[in-house]
């Protein structure tokens, strides 16, 4: 028997007017996109161990920072506590050389979806920072102006202190070495979200430390670079205007003048830029900051370099700023200012490790420009694996120092 087109259209009503009536009504408001994580989720999709499947197809659906749960932290579900977030800041009009920076948030997070690939576990650090307890999500971009490059700044600030300044999902907790109960370091004696901004050019630093100024005070910072960054404006770009002033290589000379950095604890890592004069290396000591040239791997080796920074910072709350260029562009090319002689990204990785035991607040990695990159997108690649380093680290140091003991 055929059925007519009129009597198929009939039926196809039918079976949607009898779901309607068995309950299988759906609102549209919350149809979701193929495989959207919502939120709330604690542990990541793929699992091991339990004869569950690992390796599913997490190249599909929203690109989120490894597969993270998408939370709408500065719109719709400010009032949802977290503990660590993953922020774009797609900013790029204080680049000296090439831009794209601005698409550094989309590449990192396109990079990233590989880190659950196999569950993430960390072997080396002994941790998996997905299955840590702590509250980790992807609040996705401050929305920043591309016309303006001063009020873009403003929007930075106000988008990242609007998280920090939130108390976190998890209270303070215990010493993960000794077990002792912590006291909070922040201003206000309250535990605070750690926010990893995913730049953007170098100049979102800036912001981001004024926002970390109003919660901790001023700063140590531990600053992963090819370049000093903290060039005086006359010097670096000729300061033609208050606006320009505010570039990829002042801001930390800006930062020093606000009384941001806490003077002579805080440190570069693989420098190797060439300088207008020694004058610079002076004005960089005013700012605060010890060095470490990148050729000296090749004499303090990853640990000489680890022990360094760690004398340098000690226990104090710290900052990490990385820019990708810290990375020899053979490893990673897609960046605004590349410089020959850096790291590798094993190094780096391995330098980063060699952070456990420090009180890490925030962190950044910026200029990724991935028009730059290889087919292979290797520098999104290696930004991504940096920052599941860092996110480890965090995860097995709690923020808080010991209580003072009682008499």
């Amino acid at each position: 028997m055929k059925l007519s087109i009129p009597s198929v259209l009939l039926s196809v009503i039918a079976v949607f007017a009898s779901e309607r009536q068995h309950g299988h009504d759906h609102d549209h408001g919350e149809q979701m996109p193929l495989d959207y994580v919502k939120f709330p989720y604690e542990q990541p999709l793929y699992r091991t161990s339990t004869g569950e499947v690992t390796a599913d197809a997490i190249f599909s659906g929203i690109t989120t920072f490894a597969k993270l749960p998408w939370v709408q932290c500065l719109t719709s579900q400010r009032d949802v506590p977290v503990d660590i977030a993953f922020l774009g800041a797609p900013f790029d009009t204080g680049t000296s050389y090439r831009p794209g920076a601005r698409f550094g948030p989309s590449g990192i997070r396109a990079g990233s979806r590989r880190l659950n690939l196999y569950g993430g576990y960390n072997v080396p650090l002994e941790a998996n920072p997905f299955k840590s307890g702590y509250r980790i999500v992807d609040c996705g971009d401050i929305p920043v102006s591309p016309y303006d490059s001063a009020y873009a700044v403003k929007q930075i600030e106000a988008g990242h202190k609007s998280i920090l300044q939130r108390a976190a999902f998890m209270p303070v907790a215990n010493d993960s070495e000794t077990g002792e109960p912590l006291d909070a370091i922040a201003l206000d004696g309250k535990s605070h979200p750690r926010i990893i901004t995913l730049g953007g050019d170098h100049t979102i630093t800036l912001p981001l430390l004024r926002s970390i100024n109003s919660v901790y005070g001023s700063i140590s910072v531990i600053h992963f670079d090819s370049h000093l960054d903290t060039w005086k404006p006359r010097v670096f770009g000729g300061a033609p205007s208050d606006t320009a002033a505010v570039n990829h290589g002042t801001y930390f000379w800006h930062a020093s003048q606000e009384g941001l950095i806490r003077n002579g604890s805080s440190i570069h890592g693989a420098i190797r830029t060439t300088l207008s004069g020694l004058e610079d290396y002076e004005v960089d000591d005013e700012v605060g900051f010890q060095r470490i040239e990148a050729r000296e791997i090749d004499t303090l080796g990853v640990d000489g370099i680890v022990k360094k920074i760690h004398e340098t910072v000690g226990t104090r709350p710290v900052y990490l700023s990385i820019d990708i260029d810290s990375i020899d562009p053979a490893f990673a090319p897609a960046t605004g200012t590349p410089e020959t002689g850096g790291w590798t990204t094993r190094e780096l990785r391995a330098i980063l490790r060699g952070l456990d035991g420090l009180q890490i607040v925030s962190a950044d990695l910026v200029e990724v420009a991935p028009a730059y990159d290889t087919n292979a997108e290797l520098t999104t690649m290696a930004a991504a694996d940096v920052l599941f380093e860092v996110l480890t680290v965090m995860t097995k140091n709690p923020l808080g120092k010991v209580k003072a003991k009682m008499n």
